[in-house]
């Protein structure tokens, strides 16, 4: 096994060599360079893959921390771990390769290339950590380095004011992950978050613990862009394509995984998950309704990270641990995609069906529902919704039917076509089969590592009915508002929900952003 954690050191470590050398050859077309990150990023995925089979073979694994105290540098791997890091592992040797050939001929792609790495290796050390000292220099590492790629064209003024607003927030975020590991030390005795994880099983609720979860959901949110500080993750657009890949597709998971990486801690406080759930269901809802109104395609799949991100702090909140870490892996996955293909969306868009922008009847609307609703609870009962099934996972669930419901209810509009609503239906059917199958293999890949959905209270159950309710809201939203598009009202209130309803504004004003101009005019007239 000794031999097997120096495999897994080399990971990060051959990641950061590739940053190194970048240092002597910073230029176009570095070769050497290239072929350098592509050996090095397909060397992460191999260690990755046998990682993950390690895992299942032998259990989980923690390397001897090297520091003192018990406070120091050490890697563990688990099935959360061993998730995380083959994932990282695979999107970002993607991204590197679709680098490769994005930067082709750019003047610092020598540069890019390894602070690409760079990152990629901070956020590999983040999701390995075996140690609380190891997490947060890990955690500040992985914003640092995200940093010099967001402002690798630091002479675009809307980089540089984006860039601004995320350090701020990054900062905050930091300060309250040091905040919580110094209390988890203090409550636990130890720095090892594989001791930490098997203490607070048994342990009982303190305050010292209860401050630590409002820290780590403060840490969380700030790291996930969750509502009020998401305003900096749609406005960094002016950073290479690849960039916003391994942003929206990874680093910009780094608050669910630190949520799911102490799951047992945040069961202790109860107070510290409703939290969660109210801001990440907020948010989701938000940034799902801002999403629709936006014209750029990147602008829009921020927005759309936005939304996606506070559903995963919805789940965690829930306590529906392993399904927001199946939501992390499929959202990083598609979101990778999204960016990295999103220069050839008009010939994709030429060659799909989209719907009509006649709403659809009434009668129609009741009718997908109720197809909605029977594919759900028949395919449900057949994975054995009527058995023991957590009221988390059905609430989740419900809100499935909800996107179900509009997406049946879309091929209806207009002119009937059976073609059309045949394969809608099978789509239907097959994405109801793929939420019951994959939420059942996550719990049973994950049982030994993360704890179960915990037995509601009337709270928990008060927002798995809102929830609910507002997502049916948003569905009926979508579903009226094209016949209601024109109207004065619906067009000022889409230029409102546009503008994110000029929060972000507020967050220019207290992060000083719209100084800075002034700032550069008074240097370049000294």
């Amino acid at each position: 096994m000794e031999l097997f954690a120096v495999a897994v050191v080399a990971a990060p470590l051959a990641l950061l060599a590739v940053w190194v050398y970048a240092q002597s050859a910073p230029g176009m077309r570095p070769r050497g360079l290239l072929d350098f990150a592509r050996v090095a990023t397909l060397a992460a995925l191999a260690i990755a893959v046998v990682a993950g089979v390690s895992v299942a073979l032998y259990g989980p694994l923690t390397t001897p921390t090297i520091g003192s105290e018990g406070l120091g540098l050490s890697l563990r791997l688990d099935a959360v771990s061993a998730v995380m890091f083959l994932l990282v592992a695979f999107v970002g040797a993607i991204v590197v390769e679709y680098s490769r050939n994005y930067m082709d001929g750019d003047a610092r792609q020598g540069v890019f290339t390894g602070r690409l790495c760079l990152t990629l290796a901070s956020v590999v050390l983040l999701v390995l950590s075996g140690n609380l000292v190891m997490l947060v220099l890990a955690w500040i590492g992985t914003s640092l380095a995200l940093q010099t790629l967001l402002l690798f064209y630091a002479e675009r003024p809307k980089a540089v004011i984006a860039g601004r607003k995320k350090f701020i927030t990054a900062r905050m975020s930091d300060a309250l992950l040091i905040g919580a590991a110094m209390l988890l030390y203090q409550a636990f005795g130890t720095a090892d978050i594989g001791a930490i994880l098997s203490a607070a099983t048994q342990a009982e609720a303190s305050t010292t613990i209860a401050v630590a979860a409002l820290l780590l959901v403060g840490a969380a949110l700030l790291k996930s862009a969750q509502f009020p500080f998401h305003g900096w993750l749609p406005e960094v657009m002016e950073t290479p394509t690849p960039v916003s890949a391994l942003l929206h597709a990874g680093i910009i998971n780094a608050g669910g995984f630190l949520i799911v990486r102490f799951a047992d801690v945040m069961l202790l406080s109860a107070a510290s998950l409703h939290l969660l759930a109210i801001i990440g269901g907020f948010t989701a809802l938000f940034g799902a309704v801002v999403m629709l109104t936006q014209t750029s395609i990147k602008v829009s799949l921020a927005w759309s990270t936005v939304a996606q991100m506070g559903f995963m702090m919805l789940q965690c909140g829930l306590g529906a641990f392993a399904l927001a870490v199946l939501h992390i892996v499929a959202h990083s996955l598609y979101k990778a995609h999204a960016f990295l293909s999103s220069g050839s969306v008009i010939d994709i868009a030429r060659t799909s069906w989209v719907p009509e922008k006649t709403p659809p009847r009434v009668s129609h609307v009741l009718l997908a529902l109720a197809l909605a609703l029977v594919l759900y609870t028949g395919i449900g009962a057949g994975f054995g919704l009527a058995g023991d099934v957590a009221p988390q996972i059905l609430a989740l669930g419900a809100i499935l039917i909800m996107g179900l419901t509009l997406f049946i209810a879309q091929s209806a509009a207009g002119k009937l076509n059976a073609y059309v609503i045949g394969r809608t239906l099978a789509a239907a059917t097959t994405v109801t089969i793929a939420y019951f199958v994959l939420q059942g293999g996550a719990q049973m890949l994950l049982a030994d590592t993360l704890p179960p959905p915990p037995a509601p209270g009337p709270f928990a159950y008060a927002i798995m009915a809102l929830a609910v309710a507002s997502f049916a809201a948003v569905t009926v939203l979508q579903i009226i508002e094209p016949s209601r598009a024109a109207t004065p009202f619906w067009r000022a209130a889409r230029v409102h929900i546009a503008n994110g309803l000029y929060v972000n504004s507020l967050f220019d004003r207290f992060v000083g952003a719209f100084d800075r101009p002034a700032a550069h005019k008074q240097g370049g007239a000294q």
